[in-house]
């Protein structure tokens, strides 16, 4: 068995020192793990909340709440007026033209696939809402 040893064997030898490469490949992964957590995932929501007890409900003519209510059999309808999800986007453009708030509400069927209720969202992030809020039966409740 023979080995290689510095001194007259043909002069000076190439090797490639992996400890630096090492320490950097470390210090990237930690500064990955601490990034990786700070991203944010899935969508923004808020939750209606409900009025104070005792307080006298809000005029008709200034319930400024927009709700979309996805029924069981697809159809949507925008604060009880029947609309398609082709017209949505346009409608939701229309009634917020001149509102400084741009707040509106989804409220699915629960036997329902989420998949209409994403629908439904992303066409009113399309028609460039701020805030999407998703009701559930807690949230009507009260609870």
């Amino acid at each position: 068995m023979a080995m290689a040893m510095g001194g007259g064997g043909g002069g000076p030898q190439a090797n490639i020192n992996v400890t630096p490469l090492i320490d950097v490949l470390l210090e990237l992964l930690i500064i990955f793990r601490v990034i990786t957590p700070l991203t944010p995932h899935g969508l923004e929501t808020l939750a209606p909340q409900p009025p104070p007890k005792n307080a006298p409900p809000p005029p008709p003519n200034q319930d400024r709440t927009v709700v979309i209510v996805i029924d069981k059999d697809k159809s949507m309808k925008l604060n009880q007026d029947p609309i398609t999800e082709e017209t949505l986007g346009a409608r939701l453009t229309e009634v917020f033209k001149t509102r400084a708030e741009r707040v509106v509400f989804v409220k699915g069927d629960p036997d329902l696939d989420y998949n209409s209720v994403a629908r439904a969202i992303d066409i009113a992030k399309g028609a460039s809402i701020d805030k999407v809020g998703l009701m559930t039966p807690k949230s009507e409740a009260g609870e």
